[in-house]
């Protein structure tokens, strides 16, 4: 049997479907069911996914970042300065929990996933129905079904009446989708596959048998599972933070090598060079970061919290402000998620009140169960307040007929029975039709031609149309399924599921902020192209299911940019569109709110749900919107921005002080007869300019920052360091040489001025790296503001205070003192005044795979 689970096995004819999986209509013996359940494992969704601790931790260690703050740890510890080491551990030891956190949603979305399946199912074994566990359902098992059943297995059917079957959760469909017994096309997709039920749907209506050929994790539902038990993909914000980390790796061992032989040629004690050498080289790695991100992220989610976007994984929070395409879907989201009555026809396509009255009547009074259609009638006839005449009798619907009939009382003579019920079986009964004027006239093959055009058209379009139609009944006639014959054709009723209340408004504004929608849904390719056009998006083909099915990986990687709408799609085209989407250089984002939306919302870069959705949608997303609103999404994504442009603040100016420290301490210990500074001089020196970086979560950002989508790009980091990271280095030699040519200063007097010098410039640079405005013109947030005020005056208090010796300093001449804050003052005059001609030329060398979203830093206009 298992080469046979390979198979199409939906584009086989019930007998051949029998034959293959050595079953017959009358079930498995008991025997046979027992050794297949041996053979085939039990019917249930795979295991339960938790990373553990161990797994936890060598997955963030795998972050290079997080190897640099080890390693700075280690040295901390080497130098003396305990206190360091142990704030980075414990950074270390908060990004396991936060990866702990991320292995465990697997889990718990499984869990999720497994409560939607049935616990107990009927089958027959022996020849006899019997109630079973649904996890001891084998391949060949025959299922029973009727009305109310959770369906606990992959089932091709044997038998089916009047068999309609939910499976909106699988595939998108709004509304029950009619089952019937018949091989299909080998291509058909879920949505298609009429003679297949599927796990974890349920049965509307009907009966029938359907011989089951798949279970556990082959099914459709098991697939989906499988895919959310897989480790999440790396997202973009992830992957930019590891190259980062990679770069600055490359820099500390250069940088250590070098500084090492350096101190060596000059003969310094091997090892204070060494320990020397080290911290240099620690001095690029960002221990902040962590605490900066962490401090960003948590703010950008209780700002998103009160607009509505709940952040349920706080690292993708800067993903949000990186997306530059959202795919989403199209019920509930773009539309109101409810059948509207969109018109009300008579037979030549005019407006009419007349043929809205009959079809009201015919919902209201009929007494079966009321489908979404119905209901739609009926809240339209209540507004035109419509009077109902007396109930006489009913034909029930049924699906060989697809039609219902109810007979009302018009007078004490007059009966009038009114049909409504699919088209064409509508049609297929009158003999009559009733023009504009109200004058019957016969039907004839003219006017019949008409109507199929009509249907035709509305068919293109994936409107949902009924016919409406009616007999006079002669007092005495006894109403029967044969009653409706001779009947006169009245009109049709259209429905809609209408555009979302300022759904418009809303994709203009994410199209201003450089974010490309896409719709991707399992509905017909007619009702998507229709939907886009009346909310005025650009593109409005859409590319259909079955086709994408034919296109390899590679094949469509390169068409997925040409289309906006995917119609007729299912779960795992969803997350191949996504994942192609990815490949091409696209920050992707994904909204769905059902089980078949979840492998592509976590594979997406950017997970969201809406608070309604299935409990497995919310638990694959990063994001659960309060309410099924694209506006709430374009508050989301500016928050976001905010956070990331805050985070390239940190990581642009810090990094490019750190460096250009760094490299002017190296040159100098080719040169002076002592080293420039000793190891904890330099941790010091990094942990008080990190201070009011961690301010930075709370600082304004220019408007113009989150006008486009931001993206990492390491070529940038890396000019951007280089270019301001020598600027600094030449302010620091040129000090250099005013302390020991001028000043004559020794190891501790010089150690001492450089530290202020260099603390000073590290400060105060920040401030005008912080914005591409001048400096004066974007106000930094108080907090940044004080934080780099206090640590300016702790730069010239440690001097002078009892821990001066200690950590190696001296008071130094009032000459001096002001020497260096005049280079300070100097130099952040020069960085200011040549930030905006030497970012405009790195932004213009910066170069970028097509497509990508515009560039911006926190630094565009």
């Amino acid at each position: 049997m298992k080469d046979s689970k390979e198979k199409a096995y939906w584009s086989l004819a019930p007998a051949e479907v029998l034959a293959t999986f050595k079953s017959t209509p009358a079930g498995l013996s008991q025997t046979e069911a027992t050794s297949r359940l041996l053979i085939e494992g039990p019917n249930r969704l795979s295991s339960e996914h938790r990373g553990p601790l161990v797994d936890a931790v060598l997955s963030q260690l795998r972050n290079p970042l997080l190897w640099l703050l080890l390693f700075a740890a280690i040295v901390g510890i080497a130098v003396g300065e305990v206190t360091d080491s142990a704030i980075i551990l414990v950074i270390l030891l908060l990004g396991s929990l936060i990866s702990i956190v991320q292995e465990s949603s697997a889990g718990r979305a499984l869990d999720s996933l497994r409560k939607v399946v049935a616990l107990q199912t009927s089958v027959i074994r022996d020849g006899v129905e019997s109630q079973v566990p649904a996890t001891s359902v084998v391949p060949g098992d025959v299922l029973v079904l009727s009305a109310g059943v959770m369906i606990a297995a992959d089932a091709v059917l044997l038998e089916a009446r009047d068999l309609y079957v939910g499976q909106a959760a699988l595939t998108g469909e709004s509304l029950p989708a009619e089952k019937s017994v018949g091989a299909v096309d080998v291509q058909a997709g879920l949505a298609t596959r009429t003679n297949v039920v599927h796990m974890g749907t349920s049965v509307r209506s009907g009966t029938g048998r359907a011989l089951v050929v798949q279970t556990g994790a082959n099914t459709a539902f098991g697939k989906v599972a499988g895919r959310l038990a897989l480790r999440p993909p790396e997202t973009e914000f992830q992957r930019g933070l590891r190259r980062f980390g990679y770069l600055l790796v490359s820099l500390m061992m250069v940088l250590m090598v070098v500084v090492f032989l350096a101190s060596a040629i000059r003969h310094h004690p091997p090892i204070d060079a060494l320990l020397f050498a080290v911290a240099l080289a620690v001095g690029l790695a960002p221990e902040m970061l962590p605490a900066v991100l962490a401090t960003m992220l948590a703010r950008g989610a209780r700002r998103m919290s009160e607009k509505g976007v709940l952040v349920r994984r706080l690292e993708a929070t800067e993903n949000l402000g990186n997306m530059n395409v959202l795919c989403t879907d199209k019920t509930g989201t773009l539309t109101e998620g409810e059948m509207t009555v969109d018109a009300a026809t008579d037979s030549l396509g005019q407006a009419s009140d007349d043929v809205l009255k009959l079809a009201f009547w015919n919902a209201r009074l009929q007494q079966g169960l009321a489908n979404p259609l119905d209901r739609a009638l009926i809240l339209r006839g209540e507004e035109h307040g419509f009077p109902l005449p007396t109930r006489l009798d009913e034909i029930p619907f049924d699906f060989e007929r697809k039609r219902l009939s109810v007979v009302v009382k018009l007078s004490d003579e007059a009966r009038l029975l009114v049909t409504k019920g699919a088209s064409i079986a509508v049609l297929s009964v009158c003999e009559f039709l009733r023009q504009a004027d109200g004058a019957i006239v016969p039907m004839d093959e003219t006017l019949r031609a008409g109507l199929d055009q009509r249907l035709a058209e509305w068919s293109a379009e994936g409107v949902r149309v009924i016919g409406i139609a009616t007999r006079k009944l002669a007092a005495d006639e006894l109403t029967r399924r044969d009653s409706e014959h001779d009947l006169i054709f009245e009109g049709f009723a259209a429905f809609r599921d209408p555009p979302k209340l300022g759904v418009v408004e809303s994709l203009a504004r994410l199209k201003e902020l450089g974010i490309h929608v896409k719709v991707i849904s399992g509905d017909h390719h007619g009702v998507v192209e229709h939907l886009a056009a009346s909310i005025g998006m650009d593109r409005q083909i859409a590319a259909r299911g079955p086709d994408l099915a034919r296109l390899s990986d590679e094949a469509l990687w390169n068409v997925v940019d040409r289309f906006d709408l995917f119609a007729e799609v299912d779960p795992n085209q969803k997350e191949r569109i996504v994942v192609a989407l990815k490949k091409v250089g696209h920050v992707v984002g994904f909204m769905g709110d059902g089980i078949n939306d979840a492998p592509a919302i976590r594979s997406a870069d950017v997970g969201i749900s809406v608070a309604g959705a299935t409990d497995v949608a919310r638990e694959a997303a990063d994001f659960v919107l309060l309410k099924s609103d694209l506006g709430v999404i374009a508050d989301g994504v500016q928050e976001g921005r905010i956070a990331f442009a805050n985070t390239l603040k940190y990581v642009l100016t810090t990094e490019s002080a750190n460096l250009g420290n760094m490299l002017s301490m190296a040159v100098a210990s080719l040169f002076l007869p002592f080293l420039p500074l000793l190891a904890h001089q330099v941790l010091l020196n990094n942990l008080l300019s990190d201070v009011p970086s961690a301010t930075l979560a709370n600082d304004s950002v220019d408007p113009e920052t989150v006008l486009q989508p931001q993206r990492w790009d390491v070529g940038y980091i890396r000019r951007f360091m280089m270019s301001f990271g020598v600027l600094s280095a030449v302010f620091d030699i040129l000090t250099f040489l005013v302390f020991t040519q001028f000043f004559l200063a020794g190891p501790e007097e010089f150690r001492t001025a450089w530290f202020t010098e260099s603390l000073l410039t590290e400060l105060f640079v920040l401030l005008v790296l912080r914005t591409r405005r001048q400096a004066w013109k974007s106000r930094p947030h108080p907090l940044l503001l004080g934080s780099t005020v206090l640590v300016a005056i702790i730069a010239f208090i440690l001097p002078l205070s009892p821990v001066a010796e200690m950590l190696g300093f001296v008071d130094i001449s009032p000459a001096m003192w002001m020497s260096v804050i005049v280079i300070s003052v100097v130099y952040v005059l020069t960085v200011e005044f040549v930030k905006r001609p030497l970012l405009a030329r790195l932004l213009r060398a910066t170069h970028e795979p097509k497509p990508r979203p515009h560039r911006v830093w926190p630094w565009s206009s």
